[in-house]
Protein backbone atom coordinates (compact mmCIF):
# COMPACT_ATOMS: atom_id res chain seq x y z
CA UNK A 1 0.00 0.00 0.00
CA UNK A 2 2.67 2.02 0.62
CA UNK A 3 4.28 1.94 -2.74
CA UNK A 4 0.93 2.80 -4.18
CA UNK A 5 0.74 5.70 -2.38
CA UNK A 6 4.31 6.61 -3.35
CA UNK A 7 3.12 6.39 -6.96
CA UNK A 8 -0.15 8.07 -6.64
CA UNK A 9 1.59 11.01 -5.16
CA UNK A 10 4.37 11.07 -7.76
CA UNK A 11 1.93 10.90 -10.53
CA UNK A 12 -0.46 13.69 -9.01
CA UNK A 13 2.74 15.86 -9.14
CA UNK A 14 4.26 15.18 -12.30
CA UNK A 15 0.93 17.49 -13.91
CA UNK A 16 2.10 20.28 -11.72
CA UNK A 17 6.26 19.65 -13.03
CA UNK A 18 6.37 19.24 -17.18
CA UNK A 19 9.69 16.82 -16.54
CA UNK A 20 8.61 14.54 -19.29
CA UNK A 21 9.16 17.69 -22.10
CA UNK A 22 12.59 17.72 -22.76
CA UNK A 23 14.04 18.02 -25.82
CA UNK A 24 14.95 14.29 -27.53
CA UNK A 25 11.99 12.84 -26.15
CA UNK A 26 10.00 11.07 -29.21
CA UNK A 27 6.87 12.53 -30.33
CA UNK A 28 5.28 11.26 -33.56
CA UNK A 29 1.94 12.62 -34.38
CA UNK A 30 -0.05 11.21 -37.34
CA UNK A 31 -3.86 11.98 -37.69
CA UNK A 32 -5.67 12.23 -34.16
CA UNK A 33 -2.90 9.12 -33.36
CA UNK A 34 -0.31 10.52 -31.32
CA UNK A 35 2.82 8.30 -30.31
CA UNK A 36 4.99 9.73 -27.16
CA UNK A 37 8.45 7.71 -25.83
CA UNK A 38 10.42 10.22 -23.08
CA UNK A 39 13.88 8.06 -24.01
CA UNK A 40 15.28 11.63 -22.13
CA UNK A 41 13.16 12.13 -19.72
CA UNK A 42 13.93 7.70 -18.84
CA UNK A 43 17.44 8.09 -19.50
CA UNK A 44 17.61 11.77 -16.78
CA UNK A 45 15.18 10.08 -14.08
CA UNK A 46 17.83 6.68 -14.10
CA UNK A 47 20.33 8.77 -13.45
CA UNK A 48 19.12 11.21 -10.53
CA UNK A 49 17.57 7.98 -8.66
CA UNK A 50 20.61 6.06 -9.08
CA UNK A 51 22.23 9.12 -7.77
CA UNK A 52 19.84 8.84 -4.64
CA UNK A 53 19.93 5.65 -4.19
CA UNK A 54 23.66 5.03 -4.24
CA UNK A 55 23.89 7.80 -1.89
CA UNK A 56 21.57 6.20 0.61
CA UNK A 57 23.19 3.10 0.39
CA UNK A 58 27.10 4.89 1.52
CA UNK A 59 25.28 6.40 4.54
CA UNK A 60 23.45 3.14 5.75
Amino acid sequence: MTIGAIIFVVGFLMQFINIGKLPGDIVIKKGSTTFYFPIVTSILLSVVLSAIFYFLGRFR
